[in-house]
């Protein structure tokens, strides 16, 4: 097969796909090695837990706590790291820096997957993803060391890694944690300063890197502004600094954990929360609002919360993050533009408009598209799950589902006890929440060459 065969078989999705495939296996090979586990772990266990850790998820089969040697932590650290990022970010920056350059190829194959508009910023964008993912982890881990000083009877070096992989872990969405009962642990469970940082961290890491970079680029712009204002007395205003992208996806971030926290608060303030105070409470509703947003953290036992909130929590894992981003589900994006759009229909309008804008067609489709995907292939594992194991109600299996897909990594307990069938299941749902099932067909199917045709339309019958 010749260079130019190659080409026709592989394009951004399957080396996309294929890079976590590939991150998988390793880390499997990594965590199977008798110096990264303090004791011996079965091959699925490992399997398990390395595509939880690319995939960002979190779901555990094993206690990261007592399985893993300080290797294995470090070796699961690195795997959430990259997985994070997505392991193309780092390759493609990394092989254009000690090249000194990149071909026109690989960057058309990095816009793709990085989401830029213009070809000649998607090295700087990869540049801008790497240098601010690393700030905000290592302020985030300054700051988890300031606020946890219970923890320097570890020493600095286990207190500072403490801090170092929690900060990574809650960037990127993961949920992973060296405590045994995760962020329910007692010696953290009322340090609020400390959730509230955890809580800041995969916010950020749930926006998605186009939006912080935009947002820092407000900031910027409006700091200017003031200060040609009131030093220079000139007015620099710049109409749609904020894109609407960013704007759809901030307002949908907002609305949904206002509204999330304050159900909460209502729900479970008297039951799950009642051992917090009236602080407390609210902190630990925000916490329960926003984790499921795929940060997969627990400070509760989400096994005693109540069958409303349990239901609306697995709502708001099926939604997850901001696309771009660390995060997993169908995205905040996807989920306005499908409630845009009945609004839009319901009131007669041909075309999805908001903020004197139009949304493109395309855009429609790859929201419902989504949508369909996402819910036939929960669909499918619970109902593969549900045949094999007996002992688990419909609920505690929609939940480990939902959270698989989603890459959340909340679960009602039952994690653990899943057979080594239902957990390569998981294994898969991981992955395709990760990749996106809409990204697998683009890598499997072959695209279409000629379209410069159009049939005549003709409309069916939907009510």
């Amino acid at each position: 097969m010749n260079r130019r065969d190659l080409k026709r078989f592989y394009n951004p999705a399957q080396l996309f796909a294929g890079s976590f495939i590939f991150l998988i296996l390793a880390g499997t090979f990594l965590l199977s090695l008798p110096i990264s586990s303090s004791h011996p772990i079965a091959w699925v266990d490992a399997l398990f837990t390395a595509t939880s850790a690319v995939c960002v998820t979190g779901l555990i089969v094993v206690d990261t706590a007592s399985a893993f040697t300080p290797l294995g932590k470090l070796i699961i650290m690195f795997l959430i790291q990259l997985g994070g990022l997505g392991i193309l970010t780092f390759a493609s920056y990394f092989a254009y820096f000690f090249k000194g350059g990149s071909s026109y190829e690989n960057q058309l194959a990095t816009k793709d997957m990085a989401n830029s508009e213009k070809l000649g910023e998607v090295f700087l964008l990869l540049k801008r993803i790497i240098l601010i993912t690393f700030s905000i982890e290592a302020a985030g881990a300054l700051l988890l060391y300031i606020c946890t000083p219970e923890f320097k009877v570890l020493g600095v070096g286990r207190h500072l890694f403490f801090c170092i992989f929690h900060s990574i872990s809650s960037f990127c969405n993961a949920g992973f944690s060296t405590l045994p009962l995760g962020l329910a642990e007692k010696s953290v469970l009322f340090n609020y300063p400390f959730q509230l940082i955890i809580i800041g961290l995969f916010v950020i890491g749930g926006l998605g890197f186009p939006i912080v970079i935009n947002l820092l680029r407000y900031i910027k712009h409006l700091a200017n502004r003031i200060f040609k204002r009131f030093v220079e007395n000139q007015n620099t205003y710049k109409p749609w600094v904020i894109n609407i992208n960013s704007k759809i996806n901030l307002i949908t971030t907002l609305g949904i954990t206002v509204f999330a926290t304050i159900l909460l608060w209502l729900l479970e303030g008297e039951a799950a929360f009642s051992e917090h105070g009236t602080f407390g409470r609210w902190v630990t509703a925000l916490f329960t609002a926003s984790t499921p947003r795929t940060a997969g953290y627990n400070s509760i036992d989400f096994a005693q919360l109540q069958v409303p909130s349990i239901l609306f929590i697995i709502f708001l894992m099926w939604i997850g993050a901001s696309p771009n981003s660390t995060g997993g589900g169908i995205k905040t994006s996807t989920f306005a533009v499908a409630v845009l759009n009945i609004l839009s229909l319901a009131r007669g309008k041909e075309r999805l408009e908001i903020y004197r804008r139009e949304i493109a067609d395309i855009t429609v489709k790859r929201a419902f598209a989504t949508m369909t995907l996402s819910l036939f292939i929960i669909g499918m594992c619970i109902l593969l799950i549900s045949a094999i194991e007996k002992e688990f109600t419909l609920m505690q299996i929609a939940f480990e589902c939902f959270s698989a897909y989603s890459t959340v990594g909340l679960t009602l307990g039952i994690t653990f006890k899943l057979s080594t069938a239902s957990k390569v299941i998981l294994v898969a749902l991981m992955f395709i929440g990760r990749v996106t099932m809409l990204s697998i067909m683009i890598a499997m199917f072959k695209k279409v060459k000629f379209t410069n045709y159009r049939y005549a339309k003709e409309e069916l019958t939907i009510n």
